[in-house]
């Protein structure tokens, strides 16, 4: 049987895309917390070549069995590209044991595979970028480059 050993899902929001930093007066506690974590996430990795990953899991299968060896977990966080966006260089995510089926699981395994999730994340990602339209990026790189040129350095708050 041939099949995904890993399951990973997300969805992404490019940071460089956020222009507003306060969430919106009628916001869920939920949502401002999550707005809270793309602020602290962009204080600390800044907008360019970082995107914000969240509603995001990532299942291990250890068995053939759907009811038996699954190993799941739920993440947040971000990962960083290179200058060109063409390769993930790291990622910095909260990772957390969503659910389980195996009797055999201890706390060390459980860590074990929660270290896992960010090397899955970082070829996950590097798919991602793949299946993406790579001349869109290019194309934005291209503009940034000419008015830089035209700005005498000076490109922008807006990007």
């Amino acid at each position: 049987m041939k099949g995904q050993w890993v399951e990973i899902e997300f969805d992404c929001l490019p940071l460089r895309s956020v222009s507003r930093l306060d969430a919106p007066l009628d916001a869920s506690p939920a949502y401002e917390q999550f707005v809270q974590r793309v602020k602290a996430a962009m204080k600390k990795h800044g907008t360019h070549n970082t995107y914000y990953l969240h509603r995001c899991t990532c299942v291990f299968h250890l068995t053939n069995a759907t009811n038996r060896g699954e190993i799941a977990f739920e993440f947040e966080g971000t990962a960083l590209t290179g200058q060109e966006d063409r390769k993930t260089r790291s990622v910095d995510l909260t990772v957390k044991l969503l659910r389980e089926t195996c009797g055999w699981l201890s706390q060390p395994i459980v860590d074990f595979f929660a270290e896992s999730v960010q090397h899955a994340v970082l070829v996950e990602f590097d798919r991602y970028i793949e299946a993406g339209d790579l001349s869109k990026t290019e194309a934005r790189m291209q503009k940034l480059a000419e008015e830089n040129e035209l700005g005498q350095g000076f490109v922008g708050m807006y990007l």
